[in-house]
């Protein structure tokens, strides 16, 4: 953003490409992503494996206790400077700046709320991936089975 930053968290299917849970924040705080994750696991369950990378946000006891309190989940941590171990979710997050974010510029966090909603939508429901037989994720099967990215 020209006047500051603006952080997006997203939540990938890596089954299915689907992303059933993203949030924006002008702050990178485990809170943020504890809310963001409890409201998608109980839209849609719980995953069985959770993928953060190493990112402050993700390494907190807040975040650690409530991935622990969902019981059946594992965490599976990459390793640190090793974008390639969740590369699912980078290219989400490559896609989406150059395919939109990047084109739209938005000036205002109404405006990449907006921006990002739109796209997210046409990621889930229309947008093909050779990965998953050039289908867009929701025909692959919405979420199910749910291993987590962030």
């Amino acid at each position: 953003m020209d006047r500051g930053y603006t952080y997006l968290l997203a939540i990938m299917d890596v089954y299915s490409r689907c992303i059933p849970g993203w949030s924006l924040s002008d702050t990178m705080e485990a809170e943020w992503v504890v809310n963001t994750l409890r409201m998608t696991v109980n839209q849609y369950g719980r995953p069985e494996i959770i993928s953060p990378d190493q990112g402050s946000q993700f390494t907190p006891d807040e975040y650690i206790d409530y991935v622990k309190s969902l019981e059946t989940v594992r965490i599976s941590m990459d390793g640190k400077g090793r974008a390639i171990d969740n590369v699912y979710i980078e290219r989400f997050f490559r896609t989406i700046k150059y395919e939109k974010i990047y084109l739209e510029r938005p000036e205002t966090g109404n405006e990449l709320y907006h921006i990002c909603s739109q796209f997210i939508q046409y990621y889930n429901e229309r947008r093909d991936h050779s990965s998953i037989w050039n289908n867009p994720p929701f025909i692959v099967g919405a979420c199910e089975n749910l291993n987590v990215n962030e």
